[in-house]
């Protein structure tokens, strides 16, 4: 199986664009999408403060699962059940289920009332995916376990570590999917499992995890593992600003993971299963939205050709203008040469002309221009006094600069609405185009 993940932890598509989107994932060889809703699904009843303004609705998620019927994308929804739950113990009704008081990362395994909760968000969205044979339950990244006083005293206690108290809580987890959901398939990240012992993983088998390098392998044949999956990336692992992907590190990723692959035979029985395109939207709730999916789609057509092929061959490369319209591909520059043709294209060019221009040309402006400089200072822009001729030098130049940009923001932000909600929109302008812009807008203002 090949997974394209959409992280809606940010930057939630509207459903109108990924009806465009699932077509062309299929068309470049992905069967499967993993979707991590967070604060997107529509909870209800106790759960519905999860919510965030802009969810999805029930028809909504009911349409993404046709759609992705329609293109042969089997869809595997992603909960996360022990780290990574800021959406929920951000909110005072859940801050009593904090593993360390002050930060809003992980739960306490250790009250009851966590897996109570985790109970009845689980069963809301496996309910609303009954056509799906898999579940993922997250379980990376459960920052700041056992510094809590409950979990000191359980160690201390029961003579254990952070491996076996997290083993416990994920054996919980399981046990209530295995026995309410019947024959549902269970996939986890493996970076947690990664520091457990092999004698502690075989007393606590869990389900299927998805290990995820080489060295790692031979310790999960041992402990009993029978089948395994891998991660990759496409976009959202360079930094959590990161506004375009750098397409070669990408590549050169996958053509890594391409190894592993052929190197698996050896360690039979244990099988290969599938492989997650991670494309984060942001690396927590709380941090700023990285590179935005239809920035990231060259990417990931990249990627997943290269998957298909078994590199990035030249079928591979034709594939992927083919399929997004480009002319050529320059991995090392991580740009596509062309109109391009694919879902978003538009948003894809205008973010390259911000990042390659917007800042450069204004900061350009304000700064070189000795004009500027000279006449029109900070000092004379607050006390409001200036020469009128030495003003007009370039006071043209800087008014016409302000309304190229204000024009083009204009269609950007135009483009942006049709495929995200207001929400996002406003963040990434916030974030990308008024820390310069404003600059510029300030001047113009005061110039006039």
């Amino acid at each position: 199986m090949r997974l394209v993940h959409l992280d809606l932890k940010g930057a939630a598509p509207r459903v109108s664009y990924l009806e465009q989107v699932f077509p062309l994932l299929s068309q470049l060889g992905a069967n499967g999408i993993l979707i991590e809703y967070e604060d997107m699904f529509p909870f209800k009843g106790e759960l519905e403060i999860l919510k965030s303004p802009y969810a999805y609705s029930e028809e909504d998620i009911e349409q993404i699962q046709q759609l992705a019927e329609l293109h042969k994308l089997e869809v595997v929804p992603l909960v996360q059940t022990f780290g990574h739950v800021e959406f929920i113990l951000k909110h005072e009704k859940y801050q009593h289920l904090r593993e360390v008081e002050r930060f809003p990362n992980s739960f306490n395994p250790h009250i009851p009332d966590t897996l109570a909760l985790l109970k009845s968000i689980l069963s809301q969205v496996i309910e609303k995916h009954k056509r799906s044979t898999w579940i993922h339950i997250g379980a990376d990244e459960v920052f700041h376990l056992g510094e809590g006083m409950d979990s000191k005293n359980w160690m201390s206690r029961n003579k254990g570590d952070t491996g076996t108290m997290y083993l416990k809580h994920i054996k919980e987890v399981l046990g209530f999917i295995t026995t309410q959901y019947w024959g549902l398939r269970v996939l986890m990240w493996d970076d947690m499992l990664r520091k457990i012992s092999v004698g502690a993983l075989r007393v606590a088998l869990v389900a299927r995890a998805c290990p995820t390098a080489a060295p790692f392998l031979a310790k999960y044949v041992e402990s009993g593992f029978e089948a395994v999956w891998f991660a990759s990336a496409f976009k959202g692992t360079t930094g959590p600003a990161q506004t375009w992907p750098p397409l070669s590190y990408h590549l050169k990723n996958h053509l890594s993971w391409l190894k592993v692959m052929q190197a698996l035979p050896r360690l039979a029985p244990l099988r290969f299963q599938g492989i997650v395109l991670t494309g984060w939207q942001r690396y927590d709730h709380y941090s700023v939205l990285c590179e935005l999916l239809p920035v990231g789609i060259p990417s990931l057509a990249v990627c997943l050709q290269t998957l298909v092929n078994g590199g990035f061959t030249e079928e591979a490369k034709r594939k992927v203008l083919d399929a997004l319209g480009f002319q050529s591909v320059r991995l090392e520059q991580s740009t596509c040469e062309g109109r391009g043709a694919f879902p978003g294209v538009e948003i894809y060019h205008m973010v390259e002309q911000v990042n390659g221009h917007l800042k450069e040309s204004i900061l350009k402006a304000l700064e070189e221009e000795s004009a500027i400089k000279g006449w029109f200072s900070p000092y004379h822009r607050k006390h409001q006094f200036g020469n009128p001729r030495n003003m007009e030098s370039f006071g043209s130049k800087v008014l016409k600069l302000h309304e190229d940009w204000e024009s083009f923001i204009r269609d950007l932000r135009a483009h942006l609405e049709r495929v995200y909600f207001p929400d996002t929109v406003e963040e990434w302008m916030e974030e990308n185009v008024n820390p310069y812009l404003d600059q510029l807008r300030d001047l113009v203002r005061d110039y006039q």
